[in-house]
């Protein structure tokens, strides 16, 4: 027998062995789909029907015209109102309003006199992002309507001037326009949803290639698996590419279950994508093996496998922005393989980005993959022998 056949029997025995027990096949299918939905519906960070307060204190027509701009966008819903200074606190204490809009008295003779009126958001800073982007759009509707109400004063200066016998040929104004690039929605589960991708792919190889190898060890079959015309080599190869398969399916699966079920686009290539993951693999699978040369249990192996996933996902960007993060946390990154994936794997779904732009990313995961996997496999090769 030669050495491809004897690696495809290892093969085989390793998918019948993991399709055979009911908790394996469970493990390979169940939960990426459960991840990919979860993050799809669930975790949502868009701020939409925001509940609003409003407090008037001046019940003039520039605070109606204000009210009315509010109340006409779909960011925000009014919901309550207060009289005074307690009601609108006992709004923002019990919950009941996520911001509060407080009119002071007097705005709209102020802004009828061409002067700045006062009107102070509150807001409930209890998660600092949904305020922050709270704060956005108010913003916004308060910049429409101090344009509106230029306009209204350059038109009343224009009637002024023809009155005296000046004539002005048209109304000076600037208008910015905002346009938003591979995300015009601001879905952020379009950002999220390629993420898990990166964290499933991680989990899948790495844990089941580190708990194939241990359970082995644990139940005894190693030793009979040696005494084979096996080389290590051999038991190596056909050990991590059931998982680097398994791996591959899952990648394939929720990329789909992204496209059809989320709708999130795939601008870029699918061949890319895949030619990425399998040099993302690689990285996965050393690890792996590095934790079956370091456990002796099955337990030992899985809380080995979450000892190197939770740094790492959180140190991915798949939340929190690298570039936010402490200079030298920064640094670290630089090893940390999910980051480049993390990287590619969105860049090809929402900037359609060519392997020419991705270069860097796509190298140092070949790099880092072909050196963590040639150390661990040197490594059980040893432990072997």
């Amino acid at each position: 027998m030669n050495m491809g056949s004897r690696i495809a029997e290892i093969v085989r025995k390793e998918f019948r062995q993991a399709l055979r027990e009911p908790r394996m096949r469970v493990f390979l299918f169940l939960p990426p789909i459960l991840q990919t939905l979860i993050f799809g519906y669930a975790v949502n960070m868009d701020v939409e029907q925001v509940k609003l307060g409003w407090m008037d204190l001046d019940r003039g027509p520039a605070a109606r015209e204000l009210f009315h701009a509010f109340d006409a966008t779909h960011e925000f819903r009014i919901v309550a109102r207060a009289s005074d200074e307690n009601a609108a606190q006992a709004l923002l204490d019990r919950g009941e309003v996520q911001a509060l809009v407080r009119i002071a008295p007097g705005f709209s003779r102020d802004v009828a006199a061409h002067r700045q009126g006062q009107v102070q958001l509150l807001l409930d800073g209890t998660n600092s992002n949904t305020a922050a982007i709270i704060l956005s759009h108010a913003t916004g509707v308060v910049a429409g309507f101090n344009r509106r109400a230029l306009l209204r004063q350059q038109k009343e200066r224009l009637v002024d001037r023809t009155r005296a016998g000046a004539v002005l040929a048209r109304i000076p104004g600037l208008e910015a326009e905002r346009r938003v690039w591979f995300n015009p929605e601001l879905r952020s589960r379009n950002y999220f949803v390629p993420g898990v991708i990166v964290n499933v792919l991680t989990l899948v190889t790495l844990m089941l290639t580190a708990l194939s190898i241990v359970r082995e060890k644990e139940i005894g079959t190693m030793e009979q698996l040696m005494v084979t015309p096996l080389r290590p080599l051999e038991l190596i190869l056909g050990k991590t590419i059931p998982f680097a398969l398994a791996g591959m399916f899952d990648l394939l699966l929720l990329t789909g279950l992204a496209m059809a079920v989320f709708r999130i686009p795939l601008r870029g290539s699918l061949l890319l994508l895949a030619a990425a993951g399998a040099l993302f693999v690689l990285s996965t699978l050393g690890m792996g093996l590095f934790m079956s040369t370091v456990s002796h249990t099955q337990q030992q192996a899985m809380m080995a496998s979450f000892f190197f996933f939770q740094p790492a996902f959180m140190l991915s960007g798949f939340a929190f922005p690298i570039r936010n993060m402490p200079e030298p946390v920064q640094w670290l990154t630089l090893l940390n393989p999910l980051r480049y994936f993390m990287e590619i794997v969105r860049g090809v779904f929402l900037k359609g980005s060519p392997a020419g732009e991705l270069w860097p990313q796509l190298a140092a995961l070949a790099a880092m993959g072909a050196g963590i996997l040639a150390f661990s496999a040197l490594r059980f090769h040893k432990r072997l022998e």
